[in-house]
């Protein structure tokens, strides 16, 4: 009989808890392999795609942080704007 073993599939957060466990090297990799019940080659190679990826947590909380700016600041330019156009009139109407 042929059984065919299915693959399992991992979350991201699973492989970030493993690649910081393995950061951390409390344990060895065997003993993690053991304890997560993984091969210790994936632990290394979730690790190694853990640093690569590292500098995008900060990537993103600085694009976030800009737009929010940017929106801040043409919705400050539409206000002051609009209270520019409404002195020119009040300026005209009192005829100076």
């Amino acid at each position: 009989m042929n059984m065919k073993k299915s693959r399992r599939k991992f979350t991201a957060a699973f492989k970030a808890q493993v690649a910081v466990e393995a950061l951390k090297e409390r344990e060895t990799l065997a003993e993690l392999a053991k304890r997560f019940e993984i091969h210790p080659n994936q632990i290394g190679q979730w690790k190694r795609e853990f640093l690569k990826n590292s500098s995008k947590a900060f990537e993103g909380k600085k694009e976030a942080e800009s737009e929010a700016d940017e929106k801040e600041l043409f919705a400050k330019i539409g206000k002051l704007e609009m209270e520019n156009d409404f002195l020119k009139k009040s300026l005209w109407k009192t005829g100076l």
